[in-house]
């Protein structure tokens, strides 16, 4: 997987293999919430495309102008209703990933969570055991610097004794 690999602990791997799980899970239904978008867009480009069209020819054979904006006018309504359900489909698809997101986050999160509480108590416990080492290593430290100071040399007396 990575170059570190061997490096980390089981706790960190699982961890991070929990999360990349649950963000690839998340990322595929938010392409493929896009990727409806994208279809609906087509689509009502499309229609719009050919109901313009259409229209275009009807009021282009209009007799006089009057008969022109009739057509115009009645042209309003099915495009109102032609964005009413653009929109209805949208908010219906927004819905629908809501829902498969939290489902997703439903099945993951406890997962995720279960390993991130492992790796905590994980680096809980090596940084104890580090503290613990360093501590013992301070101790045997001072404790070499102080020997000399307290055992004289043997066969040197003291100042003491010399006067």
């Amino acid at each position: 997987m990575f170059l570190f690999n061997q490096s980390l602990p089981p706790s960190a791997k699982a961890h991070l293999e929990s999360q990349f799980t649950f963000m690839s899970e998340l990322s595929k239904q938010l392409f493929t919430s896009v990727q409806r978008i994208n279809d609906l867009n087509i689509s009502i480009a499309q229609s719009v495309l050919q109901d313009t069209l259409h229209s275009t020819r009807e009021v282009a054979s209009a007799q006089n102008p009057y008969e022109a904006i009739s057509i115009a006018a009645g042209q309003v309504q099915p495009a109102a209703e032609r964005l009413r359900a653009y929109q209805q489909q949208l908010t219906n698809i927004a819905a629908n990933t809501q829902v498969d997101m939290a489902k997703t986050a439903e099945v993951h999160v406890p997962a995720t969570s279960r390993t991130a509480t492992a790796l905590a108590d994980e680096v809980a416990r090596r940084a104890n055991e580090e503290a613990q080492k360093a501590t013992q290593r301070q101790k045997a430290t001072i404790d070499k610097l102080a020997a000399p100071i307290g055992k004289p040399d043997a066969g040197k007396g003291t100042t003491a004794n010399v006067h």
